[in-house]
């Protein structure tokens, strides 16, 4: 068979973190044996599946750049399918109508508990031959003896007895076909060779591959991926973790980042921890795939994304950065180039939301000092040292980071004190919060105008608490 893969969200939510690393597994093994990569929708939940959760879906895709050879195909548009289906599984004695009320169903299932047995359908309609009436369901009819043997890329060779699978309901009550069901019939369909997925449908697997086997089906290979666990090492929680893609993209990582990021969680090829996306493709193997579960590291994830900055030019960097300005309201029409303020920038911060803080006092007025920063370094002597400074600048005609460089040199020398009580005042005064590339380049970058209305602005703050 050719290599297929599949990536089938509920489109219930957002697109989780979680649901985007098995969709860039699934989508490298597809780019790495020469086959396809498949996206359904799965949003046979009516009730809980919206076109908002559709869209989040696709936009968090797109952005990763996960694109899909076939697809979106959405399950809703299948009913009839699934109903063609169910309708051979009862013509063949595979499945059975079942009319036991939700009363009896739960009674049996306390008693089994009770009983410290495992919770499942006794078979009591498996053999009355009911035919179909208003309140009943469709069950597959399980076989009752053997086992159901799975080979799985992650877990190696698993088996279940089909005495601990009951016979699980493939069409509700309102005719509408189960999860169990609709799966079974797309995989099928769309030929998809290889089931990449979390380790939570393992318990679905051998349902499934009894389905299909009851359909004369192709049973595909399996890779069930452990979960991601939070920061804390426990499950994700959506109040401690990112756990939706785009709120990477929010928090100012950038897609490749992000991408490398996920690939390892889970997997690993030797000790490389970076990987261009032709060296994910070349050597990602479902078969490497770590059998624990890995935990969130944002720490992991600064330290790429820094890295992935320092590899664009400063343009590249400027254009990426154009959506976070826009996200801060930011107005960079007055103030230095971008471009030019990349190349200082460059190699100072670890996100792009932190970029864009770090350097919007070019583009904005100083409204605040910090406060800290103030206490420390607005004594009454810096008054003297920014006015200096500002006398100096004032007669500066060659404003060159050389020029403005010897004018703090020259200022250390007049005025008797260390390079610390003239630099450190003067770039608290300019930039508000006292960080900032070298004082000498960030005053050529601010201008020579800006540069003396802080040093006025600055001086006046301090004497005013003289």
């Amino acid at each position: 068979m050719k290599i297929r893969t599949r990536f089938a969200p509920s489109p219930t939510g957002y697109l989780h973190i979680g649901g985007a690393r098995t969709a860039l597994f699934s989508w490298l093994y597809a780019k790495k044996m020469g086959g396809e990569f498949v996206l359904r929708i799965e949003d046979t939940d009516r009730e809980r599946s919206t076109q908002e959760a559709v869209d989040a879906i696709l936009e968090g895709m797109n952005w990763l750049g996960l694109s899909h050879d076939e697809g979106p195909v959405y399950q809703t548009d299948r009913y009839d399918r699934y109903k063609e289906v169910i309708k051979t599984l009862l013509n063949e004695d595979n499945a059975y109508y079942c009319n036991c009320s939700r009363e009896r169903l739960d009674k049996m299932r306390e008693e089994q508990m009770a009983n410290k047995q495992k919770p499942k359908y006794d078979g009591c309609c498996r053999d009355k031959g009911l035919a179909e009436a208003e309140d009943t369901v469709v069950r597959f009819k399980n076989p009752l003896e053997g086992d159901v043997e799975i080979t799985d890329h992650v877990r190696g060779k698993v088996i279940v007895s089909n005495q601990e699978i009951d016979d699980l309901i493939i069409e509700r009550s309102d005719g509408n076909p189960t999860y169990n069901l609709t799966v079974v019939v797309d995989d099928w369909d769309m030929k998809i060779s290889h089931v990449i997925r979390g380790d939570d449908h393992l318990n679905n697997t051998p349902r499934q591959i009894n389905i299909l086997k009851a359909l004369n089906a192709h049973i595909p290979e399996y890779a069930h991926v452990p979960m991601i666990n939070g920061t804390d090492g426990k499950k994700l929680s959506k109040r401690r973790d990112a756990v939706s893609v785009m709120q990477y993209r929010d928090d100012g990582y950038l897609k490749e980042a992000v991408i490398n990021y996920l690939v390892r969680l889970g997997w690993s090829h030797g000790d490389q921890e970076i990987f261009s996306p032709e060296e994910m493709i070349e050597k990602f193997d479902i078969d490497d795939i770590n059998k624990s579960s890995s935990s969130l590291s944002i720490e992991k994830l600064q330290w790429l994304n820094q890295h992935y900055m320092k590899q664009m030019t400063p343009v590249q960097l400027a254009k990426e950065l154009q959506f976070y300005i826009k996200q801060a309201n930011l107005d960079i029409t007055d103030g230095p180039n971008l471009v030019e303020v990349m190349k200082v920038y460059q190699e100072r911060c670890s996100t792009l939301v932190e970029l864009v803080e770090d350097i919007r006092y070019f583009y904005e007025d100083i409204t605040e000092y910090n406060a800290k920063q103030a206490k420390k370094q607005f004594k009454p002597a810096a008054a003297e040292v920014l006015q200096s400074l500002k006398d100096s600048y004032e007669a500066l005609d060659d404003w060159s980071a050389e020029a403005i460089h010897q004018v703090l040199e020259n200022t250390v020398e007049k005025l008797e004190i260390g390079f610390g009580k003239v630099g450190q005042p003067l770039r608290l005064a300019v930039t508000g919060h006292g960080r900032s590339p070298s004082i000498d380049i960030t005053l050529e970058l601010l201008g020579k105008q800006q540069t003396l209305i802080r040093l006025e602005k600055a001086i006046e703050f301090i004497e005013s608490y003289l």
